[in-house]
Protein backbone atom coordinates (compact mmCIF):
# COMPACT_ATOMS: atom_id res chain seq x y z
CA UNK A 1 0.00 0.00 0.00
CA UNK A 2 1.18 3.51 -0.68
CA UNK A 3 2.29 5.31 2.35
CA UNK A 4 0.15 8.91 2.21
CA UNK A 5 2.37 10.96 4.64
CA UNK A 6 2.54 14.68 4.23
CA UNK A 7 6.31 15.89 4.33
CA UNK A 8 7.66 16.56 8.03
CA UNK A 9 11.08 17.81 8.95
CA UNK A 10 12.35 13.96 8.98
CA UNK A 11 10.56 13.00 5.46
CA UNK A 12 11.13 16.02 3.48
CA UNK A 13 13.88 15.69 0.89
CA UNK A 14 16.71 17.97 1.86
CA UNK A 15 18.56 21.03 0.30
CA UNK A 16 21.53 19.54 0.12
CA UNK A 17 20.52 17.60 -3.44
CA UNK A 18 21.38 20.44 -5.10
CA UNK A 19 24.44 21.46 -3.61
CA UNK A 20 26.03 17.55 -4.29
CA UNK A 21 28.44 16.21 -6.22
CA UNK A 22 27.63 14.44 -9.33
CA UNK A 23 29.98 12.26 -11.99
CA UNK A 24 29.95 13.86 -15.85
CA UNK A 25 27.62 10.57 -17.07
CA UNK A 26 24.82 11.56 -14.32
CA UNK A 27 25.30 15.24 -15.84
CA UNK A 28 25.29 14.30 -19.45
CA UNK A 29 22.52 12.55 -18.35
CA UNK A 30 20.46 15.81 -16.39
CA UNK A 31 21.38 17.97 -19.69
CA UNK A 32 20.00 15.33 -21.96
CA UNK A 33 23.49 15.07 -23.69
CA UNK A 34 26.20 12.66 -24.79
CA UNK A 35 29.14 12.85 -22.39
CA UNK A 36 31.39 13.14 -24.82
CA UNK A 37 29.49 16.97 -25.64
CA UNK A 38 29.84 17.78 -21.79
CA UNK A 39 33.42 17.39 -22.80
CA UNK A 40 33.74 19.11 -25.54
CA UNK A 41 32.41 21.68 -23.51
CA UNK A 42 34.58 21.22 -20.91
CA UNK A 43 37.32 21.90 -22.91
CA UNK A 44 35.89 25.06 -24.96
CA UNK A 45 34.78 26.60 -21.74
CA UNK A 46 30.78 26.73 -22.85
CA UNK A 47 29.80 24.47 -20.55
CA UNK A 48 28.58 24.71 -16.98
CA UNK A 49 31.10 24.94 -13.92
CA UNK A 50 32.32 21.81 -13.00
CA UNK A 51 35.01 20.79 -10.07
CA UNK A 52 38.05 18.59 -11.35
CA UNK A 53 40.28 16.67 -8.66
CA UNK A 54 42.89 14.86 -10.07
CA UNK A 55 41.07 12.75 -13.12
CA UNK A 56 38.18 13.04 -11.77
CA UNK A 57 34.83 15.19 -12.55
CA UNK A 58 32.15 16.39 -10.84
CA UNK A 59 29.02 19.17 -11.05
CA UNK A 60 26.83 20.30 -8.83
CA UNK A 61 23.25 19.80 -9.62
CA UNK A 62 22.59 23.67 -8.82
CA UNK A 63 25.11 24.90 -11.42
CA UNK A 64 23.44 22.29 -14.28
CA UNK A 65 20.12 23.92 -13.23
CA UNK A 66 21.75 27.82 -13.53
CA UNK A 67 23.27 27.13 -16.38
CA UNK A 68 20.74 25.18 -18.26
CA UNK A 69 18.30 28.20 -17.32
CA UNK A 70 20.92 30.72 -18.70
CA UNK A 71 19.96 29.31 -21.27
CA UNK A 72 16.00 29.46 -22.00
CA UNK A 73 14.38 31.37 -24.16
CA UNK A 74 11.28 32.33 -25.05
CA UNK A 75 11.48 32.31 -29.11
CA UNK A 76 14.72 31.79 -31.63
CA UNK A 77 14.09 35.96 -32.19
CA UNK A 78 15.16 36.60 -28.83
CA UNK A 79 18.65 35.35 -29.16
CA UNK A 80 21.66 35.83 -31.24
CA UNK A 81 23.65 33.15 -31.85
CA UNK A 82 27.12 34.08 -30.73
Amino acid sequence: MLNMTTPTPTNAPTLDYLDGFIDERTAADFLCQSVRTIQKWRVTGYGPKFYKSGRSVRYRRRDLLEWAEGRRHDSTSSYSAV
